[in-house]
């Protein structure tokens, strides 16, 4: 078994953590789950974007599932031991979950992109046959990226100390227990990094810089100011995700120090929560679907 140190072990600092985090937690369940049933009985919502949204919300629900129940029954809890196959699943599905949540964006970026740079064409391109297809491929490249990875981070020998200095069973903390040679291991796991972080952030990049070249054309500039707006926020949400991921599995692992944990928080319960309201609940077409729901019930 493994023992989780935690996000601290201050007890003075705890409680206040677990309050903040349970209402994090919460908010973002509450937001996630919100958002599918509003576009699953809201017939204005049956378009591709929010097909899109509802995958990325289930997504970031089962993402917290994995990390928050566990990290807030640690912050209350002096017995924080974590079996072997309890971690190595734990890892696994946080890994599915992420990299389909990079895939997802990725395809965001690129509806988005059909929408304003081709809207003429855009029920031909992003067909419903299409949407099926693009989101079975992210969580295809995701399973096979976390077989992968958890192969490669739990398929040594582990006879040393058992200490995970982290709050979830994540590849860096845990390579630093392994006995055998880590090189091979260290290899694969960047290289399968790369190629799915920097990949879907080349895509979104790319996807936002071709929506704002066309915006810049646009003879409103209401338009373009609404745009501008609805970018630059998508673009930040973006940011604090791939960031924190850059930071965490594109260094040395010499390079990682104690803002790991800092950088962990931000990619596994912040975008999480802030996601909803920066993708969703902004949208003019989402507050009319909560009115109009809003107006049935009531």
């Amino acid at each position: 078994e493994f023992i989780l140190l935690g996000i601290t072990d201050s007890p003075y600092v705890q409680t206040p953590l677990f309050a903040f985090f349970l209402l994090i937690y919460i908010v973002t369940l509450m937001e996630n789950i919100g958002i599918i049933i509003l576009v699953w009985v809201s017939p204005n919502l049956h378009t591709p974007m929010y097909f899109f949204l509802t995958h990325f919300a289930f997504i970031d629900i089962c993402y917290s599932a994995v990390i928050s129940p566990r990290m807030l029954a640690d912050l209350l809890s002096d017995d924080k031991t974590i079996s072997f196959s309890e971690c190595m699943m734990q890892f696994l599905m946080f890994a599915f979950f992420a990299v389909t949540e990079c895939h997802l964006l990725a395809t965001m970026a690129y509806d988005r992109h059909i929408a304003i740079c081709q809207p003429l064409h855009y029920v031909t391109i992003i067909s419903s046959r299409v949407c099926w297809q693009l989101v079975a491929s992210s969580y295809l490249f995701a399973f096979v990226s976390a077989i992968i990875y958890t192969w490669c981070t739990f398929g040594g020998s582990f006879c040393g100390p058992n200490h995970i200095d982290h709050f979830f069973c994540d590849v860096v903390p845990v390579l630093k227990l392994m006995c055998s040679d880590t090189h091979s291991s260290e290899m694969v796991t960047f290289a399968f990094v790369t190629i799915n972080v920097v990949v879907t952030s080349v895509i979104i990049l790319l996807s936002y810089i071709s929506i704002l070249h066309t915006v810049l054309r646009m003879c409103s500039a209401q338009s373009r100011a609404r745009v501008f707006h609805t970018c630059a926020s998508h673009l930040m949400a973006v940011s604090i995700y791939f960031g924190s991921a850059f930071f965490m599995y594109l260094q040395p692992p010499s390079n990682h120090r104690s803002l790991d944990k800092v950088a962990s928080i931000f990619y596994a319960v912040v975008t999480p929560v802030l996601n909803p309201f920066i993708y969703s609940l902004r949208n003019k077409e989402v507050k009319r679907a909560l009115l109009q729901c809003g107006r049935r019930l009531f």
